[in-house]
């Protein structure tokens, strides 16, 4: 082979790369945050959490919550749990969820969705603080 023709093939390999490979971010990039990390204890609290891509800082909309459940395994009563209801967004990026705190204390919200274009779960345990 010639330098001409092994030249012309490292370059189409290149251009090929370029234009199949999109630019990702890995799966652990993603994580929920917590917009109030307390709440009144009470039935039909609503607990907001963002989903942020912390390479760039920025909110994630269109997440699909796959998976949430609400129990206070932080204070050891894991088997104490209550039902998570997903609600409307109020802005893109963030989600939502009603839930009852039944007692003051700490209760963990764990979340797992998928995101749009990303392969893997993004998983998080979030403690949100229930005030008398």
């Amino acid at each position: 082979m010639t330098t001409f023709n092994v030249t012309r093939a490292a370059l189409a390999a290149l251009v090929g790369a370029a234009l199949t490979g999109t630019a990702h971010a890995e799966i652990k990039n993603y994580e929920f945050q917590l917009t109030q990390p307390t709440v009144k204890a009470g039935a039909d609290r609503v607990v907001t959490v963002r989903l942020v891509d912390k390479t760039t800082g920025k909110a994630v909309p269109d997440a699909v919550v796959f998976a949430s459940r609400l129990d206070m395994a932080p204070d050891g009563m894991q088997e104490m749990a209550t039902k998570v209801t997903p609600m409307p967004a109020s802005e893109p990026g963030t989600y939502r969820f009603k839930a009852t705190f039944s007692m003051a204390g700490r209760w963990q919200l764990s979340l797992g969705a998928k995101v749009q274009g990303e392969t893997g779960t993004v998983e998080n345990k979030l403690v949100v603080t229930a005030e008398q």
